[in-house]
């Protein structure tokens, strides 16, 4: 499904958020404020936009990773790599077994890909594992907003109109925008996802909810 939609994956990302996907992502890296020095890493990375995101505010002065389960959104982030000149190094994982020591990364971030993760615990395991003590995990995803009536506007869009657009811009076989709301409405998040990344083994775990509550940040100290 993922390799079926990697062509347009960017495109549908800022048409369907009307571009607000960018600023969330900009929140992301400010909020976990990332030293000078030492690697960061980020998991279900896609194409790579919060890895470059990661790589613009360091300057490239440090290592940036971006590891995916799927090789066809891996080649379009190499594809976006070479017109940008950057050295963020695209590799391919499972989230659930990172290929990586333990305690190597400041920062390790998903955006947008918690969700897509077979077991939600053992993905926050082993995020929380290759992170060095007293680094950061962030978790960038959707979340269902909790105040009327934007939470039932956001229903019905979500539901009904969206995948709608994503057929009709972006056919595929796999009905990739009919899975994007369903996962999302079965995924946890507010205090639910927090619970399960202190269980994760992190502490001082702070979530933020972004635009009315449709997507939401949460950061947690390993």
């Amino acid at each position: 499904m993922f390799g079926d939609i990697a062509p347009n994956y960017d495109r549908m990302n800022h048409l369907l958020s009307m571009n607000v996907d960018k600023y969330w992502r900009w929140l992301t890296v400010r909020k976990t404020t990332p030293n000078q020095s030492d690697p960061i890493l980020d998991v279900c990375s896609g194409t790579g936009d919060l890895a470059f995101a990661y790589e613009k505010t360091t300057d490239s002065k440090v290592p940036v990773m971006a590891s995916d389960f799927c090789f066809g959104m891996l080649d379009v982030g190499e594809k976006k790599k070479k017109d940008r000149a950057s050295r963020v190094t695209f590799i391919e994982a499972d989230a659930q077994n990172l290929p990586f020591e333990t305690d190597l990364f400041q920062i390790v971030s998903v955006a947008f890909g918690l969700r897509n993760v077979a077991d939600t615990d053992q993905g926050l395991r082993e995020m929380t594992r290759v992170c060095k003590p007293g680094g950061k995990v962030a978790v960038l995803e959707f979340s269902v907003p909790r105040r009327q009536p934007i939470k039932g506007l956001y229903g019905w869009y979500f539901k009904n109109i969206l995948p709608k657009i994503g057929r009709a811009l972006a056919p595929n076989d796999s009905n990739a925008y009919d899975y994007l709301p369903d996962s999302v409405g079965e995924f946890p998040c507010y205090e639910a996802l927090a619970k399960k990344m202190k269980q994760a083994g992190l502490s001082q775990v702070d979530f933020y909810p972004l635009t009315f509550g449709i997507a939401t940040l949460y950061v947690g100290v390993k």
